[in-house]
């Protein structure tokens, strides 16, 4: 199964009131497993970069002026992703802001399935912090090169976070039904062949052979009891 973990960076919180992407980062899964097949663009987003938003991510309006337009890269974003499912932390917020970035290109909207990985944690950790410095924590996952929020490095973390909240690296020992979408950690079979019943009752063959072996046993346990 292909997937692919996904994270943005923006100028803001709230696209319908203009913010733009000004990154985007992608790793690709394939069972689980990175395939070392990334997608990694900076953005010049065509306004100002406000202040609380630079000191997040720490990119400035300097480093950004001579980046690509979204539109530029939008068709070659698309096609990395696929009609593959997406794992994205918080997903509705990086949606919302992918979406109106494609609208705004003349792009149609996603329509890729998603793991919120948010509500996976929270579900999984109730009553606990879900961010995803949190998560490495508790996870055991080394995020000491976390000094800002960047894409590709926030979604290398979250892609060995999502690998934990799966279960680990045996997940379901590569049986899982194909097509499934749901995180869980139950072993799910699929394709087995269906095998004849076994007779019960033994051949003569198995009963004249059994009765041989039975005269190499001196003194049987079973005799005693009788």
């Amino acid at each position: 199964m292909r997937e692919i973990v996904l994270d943005t960076e923006t100028t803001g919180l709230d696209p319908q009131a203009g913010h733009r992407v000004v990154e985007i980062g992608c790793i690709e899964l394939v069972n689980l497993v990175a395939t070392g097949r990334t997608f990694h663009v900076y953005f010049n987003p065509e306004m100002p970069m406000p202040a609380g938003a630079q000191d997040v991510h720490g990119l400035s309006d300097d480093f950004l002026a001579d980046k690509p337009l979204f539109a530029d890269k939008a068709a070659e974003f698309l096609e990395f992703l696929g009609d593959d499912q997406l794992v994205i932390h918080n997903a509705q917020f990086d949606i919302g802001f992918l979406n109106a970035e494609l609208e705004r290109a003349g792009h149609k909207k996603l329509s890729n399935p998603y793991i919120d990985t948010v509500s996976v944690a929270r579900r999984k950790f109730p009553g606990q912090r879900a961010s995803l410095d949190a998560l490495c924590e508790r996870l055991g996952i080394d995020n000491s090169n976390r000094v800002k929020h960047g894409a590709l490095l926030d979604s290398e973390l979250l892609a060995e976070v999502y690998l934990e909240l799966s279960g680990g690296r045996q997940r379901d020992l590569g049986l899982a039904a194909e097509g499934t979408t749901t995180v869980s950690t139950t072993l799910v079979v699929a394709n087995r062949p269906v095998r004849p019943a076994r007779p019960h009752a033994p051949s003569e063959a198995e009963l004249a052979a059994h009765a041989a072996f039975l005269k190499q046993i001196s003194d049987p346990l079973w005799l005693k009891t009788e």
